[in-house]
């Protein structure tokens, strides 16, 4: 099952910035962290490959995980 997510644009006088949101189930799926730091990857033009870091496990291997809200 696929999620699709519109890209968005913000443009400023002298710069703009792009911006691609995860759904919340994927986020969730992922076990995303706030401020880990992830990599994108361009396999080609149709593919892109988003790793995480390995310094995030490192930082978060003795992290207790939050109990969720119920």
């Amino acid at each position: 099952m696929g999620f699709p997510t519109k890209i968005q644009l913000i443009k400023r006088t002298a710069s703009e910035q792009w911006y691609i949101n995860f759904p919340s189930a994927v986020a969730q799926a992922m076990e995303f962290q706030k401020g880990e730091v992830v990599e994108w990857v361009i396999e080609d033009k149709k593919r892109m490959t988003l790793t995480r870091s390995t310094k995030n496990e490192d930082e978060n291997k003795d992290k207790k995980k939050p109990i969720p809200d119920r």
